[in-house]
Order: C-alpha cells, then structure tokens, then sequence
C-alpha cells in the first residue's frame, strides 16, 4: 500500500540534503545487494525507493508555494531538476535491487567483480573480541582515519541504514563497510580478527562477457562520479564541471552500447544465456544513473544560476562537497595525492582538481580540469581541489592545503 502524503510546512534545503543522501545510498546498497546477492538488503533499497517518493512529493509542494513571480520560477526551475534527478536514481537503484529479488540472474563473474571497482565493498561480522565492538562510529572516525564508511548495520535481523556518529557497533552485526583497499584490510581485520581476503574472479573463456562485465563495473564508477561532479557543479556553479559530466555522461553511453554488442556475442557461446538477462537489467540502471547525474547540473549548463538553497543543502548533507584552494608552502603544495594518502588522512576524496593557468607541465591535461586524480596527481600552489567525505574529514582537508 502507498503512503499517504499531506502537505506539511518543510524546509526546501533539508529535503534537497535528505534526498542527495538518500539517493547515494541507494546507489551504494544496490549495488551491496548484488555484490552479496542479498534479498534482505534488496529490499532495503525497495524501503528507501518509497521513501524518496515521499520526499520528492514533498519537495515539489514547497517548491510550487515557493514560485510567485516568473522571476522565481526562474530561479526554482532547476532545483525541481534535482528533485526530479534524485527520484531518477531511486528508480535505479530499485530495479537494480529487483535484479536480486526477481532472480533474474547474473554470471559470477559480475560479483566477483564488483569488488574491483574503485572502493571496495564488504560484509564483515563483528566478533565478540573485536577492537571496534562497543564504540561509537563517532569515537573510532573510521572515515577520516581509513578512508572507510559504514553503509549499514545489520542487527538482530532489522537494517540500520545510513549511521550516524552516535551509533555503537556491537559484537553480532553485520556491516557493510565502503572504502579504499588498504583501509579495508585494516577496518576487516579490527572487526572481525580476521585479514580480508578479496574474492578471486572465477575463470571464464569468454572473453566478450569479461569485456562486458568490465565495461558495467566501468560504468558504474562512471556514473558515481558524474553524480558527484554534478552536485559539485551545482555548488560551485561552475559550467566547467558541468561540461564534464556531459562527457562523463556521453561515455556511458558509448560503454553501454558496446556493452550490449559484448553480451550478445558471449550469449551464442555461453550455456546458459538466460542468466545475463540481470547484466542487461544492470546496465541500464546504471546508463540511467548518468543521465540523472545530467539533469541535476542541467540549470548551471544552461546559465541559470544555482539557488542559494540548493548550494546549501549540498553543503549540509552527511557527505559534503568543499572546494578549497592549495596555498603555497602548504602539505599539499608540491606533492602527489598518494604521498599525502589523502583519503586515508582526511576521510575526503578528490574528485576534481581545476589547475592554476597555463603551464607546461607534463603531468598536466591540455584542460584546466583534471577530473577523478589519482595517487600520482601533483598538486601545486594555486590548484582548487573539489573533494567529498565527512565534515570533520573536511576540516583536516582544508589544514593539509593550508600554509603550513
């Protein structure tokens, strides 16, 4: 049965920060559900799909009681974009969800490789003897310490999903935590007593389902970082980023449409080509998610300047995007992202580095933008750093790029 929904007297920015939250969870535990082929978190993701609908309707009353003149229609127009761009990515991660409920199939090789992607998804058990039982997500700062995040919480058969600083881990639950290689050994082994071991991708001699079980993992990485280069447009209203997410955008779709020539290729020779439909299924969810990523900077690409409102609603949402310059003689001036272990240390990732002027550099991209940096990325005095993560990983972020 549908929920009922009345109008009630909301704050437009909480809404907007609830729903960005909501819908990168959403993404984060689909993608859980398939990776543990999980009916449980599954349906999790269904909860939280009715949830943003709910939100989203309540978003489009405030904004319609908000528009009294053309001039606020203006203005408002691309913040019902957002709306609408979130409510897309709850689709998508719905039926990406149903791909495990329906059993529609996947190869193994697909959860197999999920792991593979950029941040490493797993399930871990807190034993009874583990260093992290009994303490705070607060107290222990696994993100700005390891780069880790605890998605959700498994306890007693009922899921705790996006927890906060407050909440305590207790010996029993099972967690699913989001981060970096390295840091997950670490978080793995101080919950459980056991070193994690990744999974080893089965072995297949159908090389065009491996290049289309790549190119979803590829699309999926993609498509999250579009998202997140879309808010951060939004927020630094800057149609540079924008334009990048169309190229994002555009390159999903080019790996989506070589991705259906791959998957019908490997079902002439695979025994059972039934069990790919879920690749199909995945794959375009996951093209669906890069168009939303477009709608959300759709406003900044066509010149509309981005509301007060929604700038501070990107800023107050659990995870927050900050741009922040590198000054000279500071951490960062001068050295690698890898040297610094940014993610590690911080808790943020950089998703965009915009360069300082022209330079001859051969470390540089002919554009000003480099977008997703990796551990070998020099930064320099002058750079501006677009990065995601927690508050308090924010704070230590801005004093590594501060002068020291």
């Amino acid at each position: 049965m549908e929920t009922e929904v009345e109008y009630e007297p909301v704050s437009v920015k909480a809404v907007l920060a609830e729903m960005k939250d909501t819908a990168e969870l959403l993404i984060d535990l689909s993608y859980s559900a398939v990776l543990l082929g999980s009916d449980e978190v599954a349906a999790e993701v269904l909860k939280l799909e009715e949830q943003m609908g709910v939100l989203q309707l309540r978003a489009r009353m405030s904004l319609l009681l908000a528009a009294r003149s053309p001039e606020d229609a203006e203005a408002l127009a691309p913040v019902l974009g957002m709306v609408g761009a979130a409510e897309k990515i709850s689709d998508a991660a719905g039926d990406i969800a149903k791909v495990v409920l329906e059993d529609i199939g996947l190869p193994d090789a697909m959860r197999a490789t999920l792991p593979e992607a950029v941040e490493t998804i797993v399930r871990a058990s807190i034993s009874d003897d583990a260093r992290l039982a009994g303490e705070t997500l607060g107290a222990l700062n696994l993100e700005t310490e390891t780069g880790v995040r605890v998605i959700a919480i498994r306890r007693a058969g009922d899921w705790l999903l996006n927890p906060n600083a407050e909440t305590a881990l207790r010996a029993g639950d099972v967690v699913l935590f989001r981060g970096p290689d390295d840091g997950i050994s670490e978080v793995h082994r101080d919950a459980t007593g056991d070193p994690y071991e990744p999974p080893d991708p089965p072995e297949s001699d159908i090389k065009d389902l491996e290049r289309a079980v790549d190119s979803i993992v590829l699309m999926k990485d993609m498509g999250e970082l579009a998202v997140d280069l879309a808010y951060g447009a939004v927020l630094l209203d800057n149609t540079d980023v924008a334009e990048e997410v169309v190229e994002l955008e555009a390159e999903v779709d080019a790996l989506q449409s070589r991705f259906e020539a791959w998957t019908l290729q490997a079902a002439g020779r695979h025994d059972d080509p039934i069990s790919l439909r879920g690749l199909v299924h995945l794959a375009r969810s996951t093209e669906v998610i890069s168009d939303a990523a477009l709608e959300i900077s759709e406003g900044v690409l066509r010149g509309l300047s981005t509301h007060p409102v929604v700038a501070e609603a990107v800023r107050e949402s659990d995870e927050v995007i900050v741009s922040v310059p590198v000054e000279a003689d500071s951490t960062l001036d001068g050295s690698t992202i890898g040297d610094q272990q940014v993610k590690t240390q911080t808790g943020m990732r950089i998703i965009a580095v915009r360069r300082a002027g022209p330079s001859d550099r051969t470390d540089r991209a002919d554009s000003d933008w480099e977008i997703s940096p990796g551990p070998e990325t020099r930064l320099s005095a002058g750079d501006a750093l677009v990065a995601k993560g927690t508050k308090t990983g924010a704070e230590r972020f801005e004093a590594l790029a501060e002068r020291t």
